[in-house]
């Protein structure tokens, strides 16, 4: 009988670590396992690691890895994708081991192994180097889930091609997969692995239904079975899995069905509608008062027409689960409903207007200006790219300067979390056409670089009313040639200032800010350090039609010249 799904995954673990004839155990091992809402954001992580390099330089390595890996993945941000946060961590593991072992000659050529499993909601993840071993037992059959890094070579089979300590590059291998209840995921060292047969342990872990007691087995077996190395196992087991919804935590509140349109003087679940925001064809934004604690927010839902849209309300949950994780002062912030009958997520209310609501009403923006404001943004959007969030649709509506005087980035609604998002997974055109690097119009996959390009567009939409390439309409295919000057139409623009916003909004990418933190420095240097005037393209890549015109010209006009001798 299929098991009955709950809210949250359960697991059981057991490990085990025994000492073979060598008189240190150099591997370690470590799981972690929280509970609450941290579970559900970064799951649970198990780890086995053998160190090499001498008695004391082997195991310093593993027990360091293992130990820095558990805590140190959990402090990474929850937008980050599981092989993201596991690579970041194991590189800076990595570069500390590497020192260790240049500073201290106890410690020279210390290294480990390192093979790690992280179950996550309905899906299960590994990272592996080296020869340590992840296997996962699924109904009576037990798979392999990692290759050993040895080299192929006969007499060089046992030694390490890759390494935590190795390299300063940290190559390791990322899979991952759905998990199924009764699930048993088997991480060992050698010490195991080399002794017993891949039957023999697929025969003891069947005979031991606990986890605990299925890791002391194959561990007191491998050694009574003559290995002469360490012997180490951790077993999890899948007991139940949460129920499939969007991150989980959301799901009740997708059951929800969206409020009636909504009119001034219209309460709902507490709060008073002052004003209506926003009416989009998807979308509606009233700033809304809690008649309990006088706060103003803004409330944001569907469009009552999409009732019933499965897709729209998940894309309304998930921007708010980005929303909540983007804690900055550069974003409006998620307010917990205090009472909640229909589908919509608050935030938080500033009064002022958005930069473009500002240009419609005449205001002038002085260079000084759309430098302080290009810091924020920068800053702001610097903040998201940190979390792997790319906005997607940064441009002059999208930004809010307060009556308080703070610049705040609005609208998540197409923003993407690229460690969420599957490889094959369709993720659709999103922008202002004006906004967006040319690379997009070639289907281009989001990257947190056109966010920088949009940024730069922002800036000097600002300072001109113009947009570099001439304003592109939906659906219609652009040709970028060279971006027009901002002097052009603000002739007092600095050149330092002027070359800054070139080089954002180049035609091409390579030639273009990498970061927001190398925009942002160019921006907050200015003249002290100025950013090198942009190259021209020669005329025959930026219009060969026109260069074929002037060699045309040119050819009569010498054949002209030469007419007219003969006849004189």
């Amino acid at each position: 009988m299929e098991k009955p799904q709950t809210n949250r995954l359960q697991f059981a673990v057991g490990h085990s670590s025994l000492t073979g004839p060598r008189e240190r155990n150099e591997d370690y091992c470590g799981i972690a396992t929280p509970e609450g809402q941290e579970l559900e954001n970064k799951g649970i992580i198990a780890a086995v690691a053998d160190g090499i390099g001498g008695h004391k330089g082997g195991r310093e390595a593993a027990e360091y890895t293992v130990r820095g890996l558990l805590s140190d993945y959990f402090a990474t941000p929850d937008t980050w994708g599981v092989p993201r946060a596991i690579e970041t961590v194991t590189t800076a593991l990595n570069r500390w081991v590497i020192a260790e072992g240049s500073r201290n000659a106890e410690l020279a050529g210390m290294a480990t192994t390192l093979s790690v499993v992280v179950l996550r909601g309905r899906r299960y993840y590994t990272a592996h180097i080296g020869d340590s071993r992840i296997y996962r037992l699924q109904e009576g059959r037990l798979s392999a889930l990692t290759v050993d890094h040895t080299w192929e070579h006969p007499e060089l089979n046992n030694v390490l091609s890759r390494a935590i300590g190795l390299d300063p590059r940290v190559l390791m291998d990322f899979a991952d997969g759905d998990l199924a209840v009764d699930d048993r995921f088997l991480l060992v060292s050698d010490g195991i692995w080399g002794v017993l047969p891949d039957a023999l342990i697929a025969e003891v872990l069947l005979d031991h239904p606990e986890p605990q007691a299925a890791a002391t087995a194959l561990t007191s077996l491998a050694l009574a079975q003559g290995g002469h190395d360490n012997a180490t196992a951790v077993v999890v087991d899948v007991l139940g899995l949460p129920c499939a919804s969007l991150r989980d935590s959301l799901e009740t509140v997708a059951s929800l069905p969206l409020p009636h349109r909504l009119k001034v003087g219209h309460e709902i679940d507490g709060m008073i509608v002052e004003e209506v925001l926003h009416d989009a064809r998807e979308t509606l934004l009233y700033r809304v008062r809690n008649l309990r604690s006088g706060q103003q927010l803004v409330l944001k839902t569907l469009q009552p027409v999409m009732e019933g849209d499965a897709g729209a309300a998940a894309a309304l949950l998930m921007e708010e689960w980005r929303a909540r994780r983007v804690v900055s002062p550069f974003f409006p912030q998620v307010v917990p409903a205090e009472e909640q009958s229909c589908l919509y997520y608050l935030m938080t209310w500033h009064p002022g207007a958005t930069l473009q609501a500002r240009l419609d009403a005449d205001q002038h923006f002085p260079a000084g200006e759309v430098v302080r404001l290009g810091i924020a943004l920068l800053k702001g959007i610097a903040a998201l790219h940190r979390l792997d969030i790319v906005h997607r649709d940064i441009k002059t509506d999208n930004v809010h300067l307060g009556q308080d005087g703070v610049l705040r980035i609005l609208d998540l609604g197409v923003a993407l979390s690229l460690g969420e998002r599957k490889a094959d997974e369709p993720v659709g055109q999103a922008g202002t056409p004006s906004y967006m690097a040319p690379e997009l119009f070639q289907g281009a996959l989001p990257n947190p670089a056109f966010d920088l390009y949009a940024a730069g567009v922002t800036l000097y939409y600002l300072l001109t009313r113009k947009y570099p390439y001439g304003e592109i309409e939906p659906f219609q295919t652009p040709k970028f040639g060279e971006p027009a000057r901002p002097a052009r139409w603000r002739p007092e623009i600095p050149g330092w200032l002027e070359n800054i916003l070139l080089k954002a909004v180049a035609r091409e990418a390579k030639d273009r800010f990498e970061t927001a933190e190398e925009f942002l420095l160019a921006l907050e240097r200015g003249a002290s350090r100025p950013v090198a005037a942009p190259g021209r393209r020669p005329l025959v890549q930026r219009n060969t039609l026109m260069l074929w015109k002037i060699v045309a010209a040119a050819s009569l006009a010498v054949n002209l010249i030469l007419l007219l001798k003969l006849l004189g």
